[in-house]
């Protein structure tokens, strides 16, 4: 009897999802406006970073007003994760993995932020208050001098010290990096 209800079912549902949809006006094709609305990814490269641009005294004061609660005064405190410092700590048996010890890549540092932080706003930030947050950080691990100026051409040029940290996925579905 089951069998019966799940063909009839799969007969029939083809003609109320037309039927509803015609009933309730409900979705629209997908136009490239809608799309490219959507398509805020930043890869590895730097593909996807739009334009603007910071530096690390912009930085500070971005940091101070919409990082420092949750990240501590200097990146260190917490009471969320630690941003800063923990270099050379990975092989011990307490590492510490910041954006300075841990993070692969200086491009991605900006999709982060912008997609998620800060925590209680997300994609609130404009694409200059990100490229000063990440210069900001930058700065703070060591990795850029305090004169720096990040932007989409900048920022995918800066090397992680944990860049060759990580192995590829060998996995046939998924691209090499």
């Amino acid at each position: 009897m089951s069998i019966i209800l799940v063909l009839g079912l799969l007969l029939v549902s083809p003609s109320i999802s037309v039927a509803e949809e015609s009933r309730y006006g409900l979705g629209l094709p997908a136009g490239e406006a809608a799309i490219k609305a959507w398509d805020i990814d930043v890869n590895p490269t730097g593909i996807g970073l739009p334009p603007g641009r910071g530096t690390v005294q912009q930085g500070a004061i971005i940091y101070e007003n919409k990082c420092a609660a949750c990240h501590g005064p200097t990146g260190i405190e917490g009471p969320k994760d630690r941003l800063i410092g923990g270099q050379g700590s990975l092989t011990t048996a307490q590492p510490i993995k910041t954006i300075g010890s841990y993070w692969p890549y200086a491009t991605t540092l900006y999709d982060y932020i912008f997609r998620a932080m800060p925590f209680t706003a997300p994609q609130s930030l404009t694409s200059d208050e990100v490229y000063a947050l990440v210069t900001w950080l930058l700065h703070q691990n060591g990795i850029i001098p305090k004169d720096a100026v990040i932007d989409a051409r900048t920022l995918p040029a800066v090397t992680m010290p944990n860049r060759g940290g990580f192995v590829s996925d060998p996995r046939p579905d998924v691209p090499g990096h």
